[in-house]
């Protein structure tokens, strides 16, 4: 009986995994190719969208990777020797923290382009697309060293089993590390999202306080029986806000999920319940910023009216 009901439950969690990694490979898909087409239609990117693309990118590069992963945990019958395991763990791992990074770096441009005259963050207004891509550069090769520790850890599992290795998919599994290395890549992870987490903080706050000064200017200019729409800059504000609180939403039930998981000590289970909480925040990111896209909005509904009649 409980096998069979262990069964069921992996049923259930394998189902929802490959199509939450499938809805969110598609929605990054979309919003990617729709800013590649503008861009190839001869308009100059800004950098508020080379920041979207940096994070959809992201996002479905990850989400790719973490299918590959999902199968190897549930449908593979294969085996994946020690070169693939290092590969594909540590491509994820990178991407997922680019992705916090990307997050991050979509909320302080925001918070640049909405900032007025009289702001000191005014000089970094007019920054071209140029230095928008050395940043995402720079990045890249930094948190390249943060995930570097994997490339030795990770390996194939030994088909004999041992209580020293610590499950991560069927044909890859963790070796114990030494006290000195775990703790200091854990300092510096820890270092690198309290930093993040705090500039996004710092940028949301401000991006706060804007939207409140122009509601109070606009009940200033405008009589109450007036209610103007909001502008595009208000709703991009809003979105943005949006993500930072799903973000910080999903992290913290990721946080709580990953510590049940150690404490109970469950390599299953609380391992894919994990899995599809660190990976929500990737499906649903990339609809909040579709839906701030007026013209990608009505090709999609003309798509859809087109299948209809069809």
């Amino acid at each position: 009986m409980n096998k069979a009901n262990t069964l069921h439950n992996n049923t259930i969690i394998k189902i929802t995994l490959f199509s939450e990694v499938s809805v969110g490979i598609s929605a990054n898909s979309i919003l990617f190719l729709f800013h590649l087409c503008v861009f190839f239609g001869g308009h100059r990117p800004k950098p508020i969208v080379l920041s979207i693309d940096f994070l959809s990118l992201t996002q479905l590069m990850m989400l790719i990777t973490m299918s590959l992963i999902a199968a190897d945990m549930f449908v593979s019958r294969g085996r994946w020797d020690s070169t693939t395991c290092q590969f594909l763990i540590y491509l994820h791992r990178f991407l997922r923290g680019l992705s916090l990074c990307a997050t991050c770096l979509l909320n302080v441009v925001w918070a640049i382009t909405l900032s007025p005259r009289s702001s000191c963050l005014v000089k970094f207004k007019h920054k071209s697309p140029y230095h928008i891509s050395c940043v995402l550069i720079v990045l890249c090769i930094i948190y390249m060293f943060f995930s570097s520790h994997l490339l030795i850890s990770i390996t194939a599992t030994p088909n004999l089993t041992s209580g020293h290795f610590m499950y991560v998919t069927r044909s890859c599994s963790l070796l114990p590390v030494s006290y000195f290395t775990r703790s200091t890549f854990s300092t510096l992870l820890a270092f690198r999202e309290a930093f993040l987490i705090s500039l996004m903080a710092l940028s949301s706050g401000y991006m706060v306080v804007l939207l409140c000064r122009h509601k109070k200017q606009s009940q200033h200019l405008h009589s109450t029986s007036l209610s103007p729409k909001a502008s595009p800059e208000q709703r991009a504000t809003r979105a943005i806000l949006m993500l930072v609180s799903f973000f910080v939403i999903f992290y913290i039930l990721d946080s709580v999920i990953f510590h049940s998981r150690m404490r109970f000590k469950d390599s299953s289970i609380f391992y894919c319940i994990q899995i599809l909480m660190s990976h929500s925040y990737a499906t649903v990111s990339p609809f909040v910023l579709i839906s701030t896209e007026k013209r990608l909005i009505k090709f999609l509904r003309s798509m859809c009216g087109r299948t209809v009649n069809i």
